[in-house]
């Protein structure tokens, strides 16, 4: 996994970097570059793997680098031009773009629904009962300034804490396979959930959810694949494969049974060789993308500029939502 610690330094090295993996023969509508380098996902296949894998992504090919737990670090990694694409929390791209990174959103990858959600669990029994019992408790996220610390602060917020009520509760960062744990030995007083990990921690029993994200927000896309401008620039017909790929690899899932989809993960996972475990696998439900394909519905990046600007963490006005993504690419979108 590859680590930063400086982001404005982030931001002018991307301004710098071309971005582009193997180049592609000059021929008219052939896509310029034909290797696309991106971070994958311990004991998952991401969108752009299973589009691979369906055969549409030819001719463009890809070339893992690594794992990522983080979706801020992943698109960093794209802005800086050490991958080609990186995916995050439609508030972290918010960020990462109101720090003058060049990326645009092209495709939503993952959300929450009533089958795949984040969930705020505490241990049964636990004094915790609501939004104000959480000043001074421990809440165990996966990584700060993301998914699950923008849904904690609204839940909180809602709940009728003040600002400074709200600085409170201590987020702590736990490595998701280890996040239960840490709730069950009481190291954490809360522990954010979501998928397998979930699943199988529910199946144990002992503990239920606090609140959900749907609670608060009903269905919704959360995250998206990003490039950077100048990538898409210079490669305007392998960002049409790209996004197109994936957007048929995400409408595949929306049309296709549980069943299927873990068939085929379980056999790339075990075709790619890197020592995984496929278990988690069996016990994915959906991904949760609202929109079909992954097309951005604009409201999936205004609630999070509507909540950071309400946080002081950017200015009114800062950024725009149509300057944040766009449909263009993807054939089931209309525009923006």
């Amino acid at each position: 996994m590859i680590k930063f610690r400086n982001v404005p330094f982030l931001v002018l090295l991307a301004l710098g970097l071309a971005g582009c993996g193997a180049e592609a023969a000059a021929k008219p509508g052939a896509p310029e570059t034909l290797e696309l380098r991106y971070q994958g996902s311990v004991g998952a296949v991401t969108f752009p793997e299973l589009a691979e894998d369906l055969g549409y992504l030819a001719p463009l090919k890809l070339k893992w680098i690594g794992n990522t737990i983080s979706g801020p670090q992943d698109i960093q990694a794209a802005a800086t031009g050490q991958t080609d694409f990186g995916g995050a929390f439609n508030g972290a791209i918010i960020k990462l773009a109101a720090a003058k990174a060049p990326i645009k959103a092209v495709v939503g990858y993952y959300g929450s629904d009533a089958d795949s959600y984040v969930g705020y669990f505490v241990p049964d029994g636990s004094p915790i009962k609501g939004p104000r019992d959480l000043i001074g408790k421990k809440i165990g996220v996966n990584t700060l300034g993301a998914h699950l610390e923008a849904v904690l602060k609204e839940y909180l917020k809602r709940g009728g804490l003040t600002p400074e009520e709200i600085k409170q509760v201590e987020l702590v960062v736990v490595p998701p396979i280890s996040t239960e744990q840490a709730l069950r030995q009481g190291q954490i007083d809360v522990a954010a959930l979501n998928g397998v990990l979930r699943d199988t921690a529910l199946q144990r029993g002992g503990i239920h959810a606090l609140f959900k994200d749907i609670d608060l927000f009903g269905p919704f896309t959360a995250g998206s694949y990003v490039l950077t401008d100048r990538f898409v620039a210079r490669n305007p017909n392998t960002t049409k494969k790209f996004v197109e790929a994936v957007a048929k690899a995400v409408e595949w899932t929306q049309t296709h049974s549980r069943e299927e989809y873990v068939a085929r993960a379980e056999a790339i996972i075990a075709r790619r060789n890197r020592n995984e475990d496929t278990a988690a696998i069996k016990l994915w439900k959906s991904s949760g993308v609202a929109g079909k394909g992954g097309v951005i519905d604009p409201r999936e990046f205004q609630i999070w500029i509507d909540w950071l600007q309400r946080a002081g963490e950017i200015k009114p006005g800062q950024v725009k939502t149509e300057d944040l993504f766009t449909n263009a690419y993807n054939p089931f979108g209309g525009r923006g």
